[in-house]
């Protein structure tokens, strides 16, 4: 009986997870991987599709995955068990790769991945509460062991601090209306559910037929997943790491599914890719010089191959670039 649960399980995972821009991912990491034991950080981790291809792409290959919910944990060791100790997952948000990397005394790695956002498997399962096309719990926590859930923040935050949510994490337009409708409504019941929140943002957010894109209440969802489970500090703090981490000729790849997160990605590749010697200087001072190079031309989509394979790969962004001996 148990070896029929694990089997459910591992098919739970490769039917839950198609990984986004894969075979990019592959081509970029690829050149960096070609020493006799390369280490990759899998930074996010997921159902493992990702690590799951390096690995058997790359024999000598050491991947660490990383992943803050156990459930996914639980589901990516089922999944990569046949690769023995070349993989090894770890619980932790993507910001301690430094703590991660000094308690393993790896000094250096040569690529680390980022598939930003939330995942399939968080997505199709109902009870975690991050869709609005699936009635379920407000709960939202990639890790649901610990920290506010989505229906707290509704439940505690004023009218100010629910704006500033909205408009900032989530970009909506009608972040006063709807905050202001959340308050309304909680002074009579609750907000616990996705049900209850979608009504709550249709009534608020105009009809604009032929104009709206998809759902309108994705915006506040995207807003209450990113402060609960606070993605945009972790993300600022995460990358400085893992380029610090990465050896010389190493490779960072990044995808990211909305603005906010392309810009922190962007910012955090572009400012190591210039010489930090002041402009008015007329030569270069050593150790100043550019530490990344660029590999990617602005961002990178997903094919149209893909997006017919894949719909959750339309709003990848992704990133690239490579180590360099700083001059």
């Amino acid at each position: 009986m148990q070896g029929q649960t694990h089997k459910t399980m591992s098919h739970l995972s490769a039917e839950l997870h198609r990984p986004v821009m894969l075979q990019r991912c592959l081509e970029l990491l690829r050149p960096a991987l070609q020493g006799d034991t390369p280490v990759v950080v899998d930074a996010t981790l997921g159902l493992g599709g990702h690590s799951e291809a390096l690995l058997t792409e790359n024999p000598t290959l050491r991947v660490i995955g990383l992943d803050r919910d156990p459930q996914a944990l639980k589901l990516a060791s089922e999944r990569l068990a046949g690769f023995g100790d070349r993989f090894e997952a770890v619980e932790a948000i993507y910001d301690e790769i430094e703590e991660v990397l000094n308690e393993r005394k790896i000094d250096a790695i040569q690529g680390a991945l980022f598939d930003l956002g939330v995942s399939s498997m968080q997505l199709d399962v109902a009870d975690r509460g991050f869709a609005y096309a699936q009635d379920a719990p407000l709960d939202m926590r990639m890790d649901q062991t610990r920290g506010q859930t989505a229906a707290d923040l509704l439940a505690n935050l004023d009218l100010e601090e629910l704006t500033k949510i909205f408009r900032d994490l989530g970009e909506e337009r009608y972040a006063f209306q709807i905050a202001k409708e959340v308050i309304r409504v909680r002074e009579n019941s609750p907000i616990t559910s996705s049900s209850q929140l979608n009504e709550l943002v249709e009534r608020v957010v105009p009809k604009a037929p032929g104009k709206q894109s998809g759902h309108p209440a994705k915006r506040v969802y995207q807003a209450l997943r990113i402060a609960v489970n606070d993605e945009l500090d972790v993300l600022e703090a995460a990358l400085p790491q893992a380029i610090e981490a990465l050896s010389t000729g190493g490779r960072i790849v990044v995808m990211s599914y909305h603005s906010l997160e392309d810009a922190i990605v962007k910012q955090a590749l572009q400012e190591r890719a210039v010489s930090s010697t002041p402009v008015e200087m007329p030569i270069e001072l050593p150790g100043t010089g550019p530490s990344l190079k660029i590999l990617t031309k602005g961002v990178e989509r997903a094919t149209e191959i893909e997006l017919s394979q894949n719909p959750r790969a339309a709003s990848a962004r992704l990133r690239a670039a490579e180590k360099l001996e700083v001059a």
